[in-house]
């Protein structure tokens, strides 16, 4: 079973070469699920339908991973036991400010000082001259305040099951399992994103967790790989 993480690491988790993610999974399930396996995934988003190609493109992740929890796609809903809801988008960016220090470097004082010079005699008088050479030590001598900032972004999916026979007979929906998956970070493309909350839910969904998870990954996790591979493959 994969690592479980204590959330008190990563906030920025950022599109550059390898970041790490934490992802926070909720899942909860009535357990009616057990013996109900054959599927047909739908569209939770509003406006956005299953030809949709972002929509597609994202379904064949979730395929990989209900396909490797033991459920069987099927064809169209009078097929199917339960129907799984898909929901995914992004939030607007969310500017954090903050405040730093930098030192001033500076001089501090003298260490030592050494005097060099001549002296001149003419009978009973004479002159002297000579240089004195101070050696200067350094250090901070002060601190100047700047303020800084980063955007973050929210990232989620939900899916959601429902009974497709008890939807029939009672035209209402009966969810029978929730797995929500969230992220917070600095990468606002949620196609990068994607394929890495879902390897980060993958053993999740369907299951009852009793509480939130947290999961610390990156984006060359085998799982992710795995996962992106299955896609590429076919």
């Amino acid at each position: 079973m994969r690592r479980a993480y204590i959330a008190a690491t990563l906030l920025l988790a950022g599109c550059a070469a390898k970041p790490e993610y934490l992802v926070t999974i909720d899942a909860i399930s009535s357990g009616e699920h057990e013996r109900k396996s054959n599927y047909v995934l739908l569209s939770g988003n509003k406006d956005v339908p299953v030809d949709d190609l972002q929509f597609k493109e994202f379904a064949k992740y979730i395929h990989r991973a209900l396909t490797a929890r033991g459920f069987s796609q099927v064809g169209n809903i009078s097929e199917a036991e339960i129907a799984i809801f898909l929901l995914y988008g992004i939030g607007d960016p969310q500017e954090h400010y903050y405040t730093y220090s930098r030192p001033i470097w500076g001089q501090t004082g003298v260490s030592s000082s050494s005097t060099t010079g001549t002296m001149n005699l003419f009978g009973n008088t004479g002159t002297y001259s000579g240089t004195t050479t101070y050696t200067p030590t350094y250090g901070i001598t002060g601190f100047s305040s700047g303020v800084g900032s980063y955007v973050t972004y929210f990232r989620y999916i939900t899916l959601s099951a429902c009974d497709v026979t008890r939807y029939l007979a009672t035209k209402k929906p009966n969810e029978v399992w929730r797995t929500s998956v969230t992220s917070t970070g600095s990468c606002g493309d949620l196609r990068s994103v994607f394929p890495i909350l879902v390897a980060a839910a993958w053993e999740y969904i369907g299951e009852n967790t009793g509480k939130k998870v947290q999961i610390k990954l990156h984006e060359d996790d085998p799982l992710v790989l795995e996962l992106k591979g299955a896609d590429e493959s076919r």
